[in-house]
């Protein structure tokens, strides 16, 4: 059945990943060409799950400020950030509108909780957005906008972040956190590496966001010390949305709602509330 998701609703929070690159719009040649179908198909049933959203709020493992900085164009381009595709990647689109008057509402919540942020008037949307939300919501009818990672990355920062974000949740908002729960891209390129590793880190980090709120939160707190934290995450931007979320939770426990084998490794979502 499909979750209820009007602005009346208590709208889930979403941790995904979002591939490699523009690995959906492409013939893949870095391993199966089918290695990101199974990601792609089960993108493509959770738009559908929460195609009446109001707004989509994504935190992106590809953008770090300063300050917490949100997106405020009322029509964001698209930022290719990645390198050494093919040409026609590089000519997608994806013509979802921002939305200017959540952009405000945003800095309202975190300025009440003493977080200070910046406005990015000209920044189109990286590819942690675009590259899994063209194919999750084709249409592109759903006002979007990427709010970023803070440098430095700590975990009780962007924790406190996500629980500042909490109340969109009873306005209709999906806040989603755009990263990988696996990211040692030398590793992957080599075909998984430690393979038992990264199932391993998988496997303890499910355990984490299924827990019950205040034991998650924590042992997130404590992300580095689950097995073979920093071979999964050499740098953990990749991870840090998943903070995020976790905190947008308010309380609502998790559970894990996809996970595959790509590249040789494991990789997983998850969903709260």
């Amino acid at each position: 059945m499909r979750p209820e998701t009007k602005a009346s609703s208590l709208v889930p929070t979403l941790f995904i990943p979002h591939g490699g690159g523009p690995c959906f719009f492409m013939d893949w040649t870095m391993g199966p060409a089918d290695t990101w179908a199974r990601m792609a198909q089960w993108l493509r049933e959770l738009g559908r799950e929460f195609e009446h959203v109001k707004a989509i709020v994504v935190i992106s493992a590809h953008w770090e400020e300063p300050s917490v900085t949100i997106q405020t164009r009322a029509q964001p381009d698209l930022l290719f950030d990645y390198y050494g595709f093919p040409p026609h990647t590089y000519e997608l689109q994806w013509p979802a509108p921002g939305s200017p008057t959540l952009a405000r509402r945003i800095a309202e919540l975190l300025a009440g909780r003493g977080v200070a942020t910046a406005e990015a008037p000209t920044r189109g949307f990286d590819h942690g957005v675009f590259v899994p939300l063209k194919v999750a919501f084709p249409d592109a009818q759903i006002p979007t906008l990427q709010i970023s990672l803070k440098k430095g990355l700590d975990p009780q920062f962007h924790l406190e972040l996500g629980e500042a974000l909490a109340p969109l949740r009873h306005e209709g908002v999906l806040i989603v956190g755009s990263g990988m729960s696996f990211h040692n891209m030398r590793a992957m390129m080599a075909g998984g590496g430690r393979a038992s590793a990264a199932r391993e880190f998988d496997e303890r980090l499910t355990s984490v966001c299924c827990d019950a709120p205040d034991a998650c939160r924590g042992q997130l707190l404590r992300w580095q010390t689950l097995p073979h934290a920093r071979y999964c995450h050499p740098r953990e931007e990749h991870l840090l949305p998943l903070m995020v979320v976790a905190g947008a939770a308010a309380g609502d426990r998790g559970r894990r709602i996809f996970s595959d084998r790509v590249m040789g490794v494991e990789v997983s979502a998850f969903q709260f509330g």
